[in-house]
């Protein structure tokens, strides 16, 4: 399985556009992906309210470049988003088992009852 991490920063003044774009476009369309195992957005916060990220996990990287294409190593983004987004940054990692297999099949099987 893949781990992708990707990152973007928006123009000052466009958080609440790329807020809305994010939870109403980014978030529905990344659910119905196949080969996308989970996903796990992460919203602004106080301390950083101009900086979005998702966490990926890809079944594969047939999967992965199915969805991306075959530069998948680039941060593309949707049209609709250029115009708000600053900065954009990706990475790729083989995910590792972490100590709680339980854990990961509940993100994986979009099951995920943990909160802090």
């Amino acid at each position: 399985m893949i781990l992708r991490l990707f990152q973007v920063t928006t123009h000052p003044g466009k958080e609440a556009a790329f807020a809305a774009f994010f939870h109403g476009t980014a978030i529905p369309l990344m659910r119905t992906v196949d080969g996308l195992l989970a996903v796990l957005p992460g919203a602004a916060r106080m301390d950083t309210p101009n900086a979005f990220v998702f966490v990926m996990v890809w079944r594969d990287l047939d999967a992965l470049k199915a969805f991306a294409g075959e530069d998948y190593a680039a941060a593309h983004i949707h049209p609709d988003e250029a115009e708000l987004v600053a900065t954009r940054s990706v990475a790729h990692y083989d995910l590792v088992s972490p100590g709680s297999k339980g854990l990961l099949s509940e993100i994986v099987h979009g099951h995920t009852t943990h909160t802090h």
